[in-house]
């Protein structure tokens, strides 16, 4: 199988989406679209189903589709089932009735060999075996299995009629089938969206031994690192591909970027010294054919484009907690949690500075534990108890307002009655809402933008405990790097749900790992999980869990120090590589030929490069002390 577009393009309109799309498929290619939100991405998993929507594009190649093999697409839409009193069982059989009319006939062919040893019959029977074996006939009862309870479903659904389940659980049964039915190529929308880890790591195994190709368009970083031998970015309407994984993707992309610049800007320096030559020299009548040389020499050159910054467009905050709680922020024994009955007993304790990470199946507690927490359900039995001073900021995965027709402008001021105009409209700047942006209706709004609009109302409250439920949902790759950005940096205690493993594994320094009827504490970040999971059983970290709790209040904090100073050490390095990289610069400068005789400007220089690396002394001092405090706490 191959599907090669060449010098393709996008538009809408007067709108350019892409302008040069080359993209190639190969055999069993696991393939990811990257790029911001709006960018074109699912336009261009759409154009690969439907190549009426692609044009010839700015290339100078002609524009080609070439499609080698019987390519069968399969691409999750829309939701549509012929039957929807048929189960969930008997749909998701239907993706396998060549195997099981194959698994009748052989039967039926078993029992007309007791009576029947003809040749033919066989002949016929060992081809049907064969045939049989070839489809996975003995694997597929144990495949579709384990793929039904992976994707949170119990051996009741199995049998409930597909009109009973809610739409989300829809769209499960109907991604399954999609995945069972295995076609030639397979394209995935957010294929992570409303899976919970478990799913998600099921569906990672799946993926990876899929015998066909795959393309996928996520903004779940590690699942692609997990999964894909090639990216495609697409950034200012340009498609650019990359090999390996979403890892080499970023260092090919930043060292690609780094080559350009560096090789931009040495060949403008040339440029204008060969230029100053001919301009010297042009009117001599000695010197005219040198110049002429020079001249001729820049219209030789292949002319190198500067390069394009990377699209690192989105919200920051920064913000100082007004007041601090007290050690103990939240202490909660045997709470009982859920709606009609409790579904969930939990018991932890939670410290200033904690980042506590919730994950587990949907369906079991999670979302249920935060509403608990923040007041919005009773509790159903136990202790829940907040320490002192503590402040909560609560965002709802949900994301509802209490009054949809508001403008951005009109539900952020109404909050802070106390801000002037200017200053609204510079808070909501940060998180991206500039110009007429401001004036849009709740109702309008993207699940992005309502998501940057919530974090913005909580965190110009300044809570010291955030209690946040899904806060990634609707989030770009960078727009989750800057919320990790500003997450690591916030002060405060915190408490999240999340399912984007990359997500958790930056910012939790402790984990709730939620099971159906029972919690366990984990003291450690979730690769530290992930390796004590792989090392035992979990009943063995529950065990060991017992032991450290007791110890969880001295040693977090001598932990919660050793991080703090490391994080100090990690941006000490950054400083002084920095710097280091300000004076090769400067070097470089005085190396310039119109400087050679330039006295006060090479002075100026070097004194500048000798304030550098005054700096860089001092900073390196700092760095040694820290590590060697690092050292002897780690040995304590």
């Amino acid at each position: 199988m191959n599907y090669k577009i060449t010098n393709g393009s996008i538009t809408f309109g007067a709108e350019t989406i892409i302008e040069e799309i080359n993209f190639e498929i190969k055999e069993k290619d696991k393939i990811a679209i990257v790029g911001r939100n709006g960018s074109g991405k699912t336009t261009l998993l759409n154009s690969l189903v439907d190549n009426s929507m692609l044009e010839e594009g700015i290339g100078e190649e002609k524009f080609n589709i070439i499609k080698q093999g019987n390519i069968e697409i399969g691409y999750l839409k829309q939701i549509n089932f012929e039957n929807s009193n048929n189960t969930m069982l008997e749909e998701i059989l239907k993706v396998y009735e060549p195997i099981i009319k194959l698994e009748e006939k052989i039967s039926k062919l078993a029992e007309k060999l007791q009576t029947d040893s003809s040749e033919e019959i066989i002949k016929e029977y060992t081809n049907s075996m064969e045939r049989f074996e070839m489809l996975d006939g003995y694997t597929y009862k144990k495949e579709y299995e384990i793929a039904i309870k992976k994707f949170g479903f119990s051996e009741e659904d199995k049998h409930k009629k597909i009109n009973e389940f809610s739409g989300g659980q829809r769209t499960k049964i109907a991604f399954l089938k999609l995945l069972l039915s295995k076609p030639e190529l397979l394209l995935l929308d957010e294929p992570t969206n409303h899976l919970d880890i478990s799913a998600i790591e099921w569906l990672e195994t799946y993926l990876r031994s899929y015998p066909k190709a795959v393309v996928i368009v996520s903004h779940d970083r590690m699942f692609l690192d997990r999964i894909v031998n090639k990216v495609y970015e697409i950034e200012y309407a340009r498609l650019i591909e990359y090999s390996g994984n979403y890892a080499e993707f970023e260092k090919q992309k930043k060292a690609n970027y780094e080559k350009q610049l560096k090789d931009y800007e040495y060949q403008q320096a040339e440029i204008k010294r060969l230029k100053s030559i001919a301009d010297r020299f042009r009117y001599k009548p000695t010197k005219a054919k040198m110049a002429l040389s020079k001249l001729k020499k820049i219209e030789q050159m292949t002319i190198i484009e500067e390069p394009n910054k990377y699209d690192l467009k989105t919200f920051h905050a920064n913000f100082k907690i007004e007041t601090e709680s007290g050690k103990t922020v939240l202490s909660v024994k045997n709470l009982e949690i859920g709606y009609n009955k409790p579904i969930q007993k939990i018991s932890f304790e939670l410290y200033k500075g904690q980042k506590l990470g919730i994950i587990g199946e949907n369906g079991i507690g999670k979302s249920t534990l935060l509403k608990t927490l923040n007041g919005d359900i009773p509790k159903l039995g136990g202790e829940l108890e907040y320490g002192y001073h503590v402040k909560r900021g609560y965002f709802d995965q949900q994301m509802e307002f209490s009054n949809p027709e508001n403008t951005v402008f009109e539900e952020f001021s109404s909050e802070f009655p106390e801000l002037t105009t200017t200053q609204v409209r510079t808070i909501l700047g940060t998180f991206l809402f500039t110009g007429e942006d401001v004036f849009k209706k709740i109702n309008v709004l993207s699940g992005g933008e309502k998501g940057r609009l919530q974090l913005c109302k909580i965190l110009k409250k300044t809570p010291n405990l955030l209690l946040l439920d899904e806060p990634t949902n609707h989030m770009d790759i960078v727009g989750k790097e800057s919320l990790e950005n500003i997450l690591k940096e916030y002060e405060g205690t915190i408490i999240f749900v999340s399912h984007d493993r990359y997500f958790v594994n930056k910012i939790a320094d402790s984990l709730l790992i939620f099971e159906p009827n029972h919690v366990t504490f984990f003291n450690g970040t979730y690769e530290e999980y992930l390796q004590k999971r792989e090392e035992s059983t979990f009943e063995e970290i529950k065990t060991e869990n017992k032991t450290k709790d007791k110890k969880v209040n001295n040693s977090y904090f001598i932990n919660k120090e050793i991080n703090k100073m490391k994080n100090k050490v990690s941006k000490l390095e950054n400083e002084i590589e920095q710097k280091e990289n300000e004076i090769k610069m400067l070097e470089q400068e005085m190396l310039k030929e119109e400087n050679s005789t330039d006295y006060l400007k090479l002075k100026e220089l070097q004194d500048k490069i000798q304030n550098l690396n005054n700096e860089i002394e001092t900073k390196m001092i700092e760095w040694d002390e820290l590590n060697k405090k690092i050292e002897e706490s780690n040995n304590e």
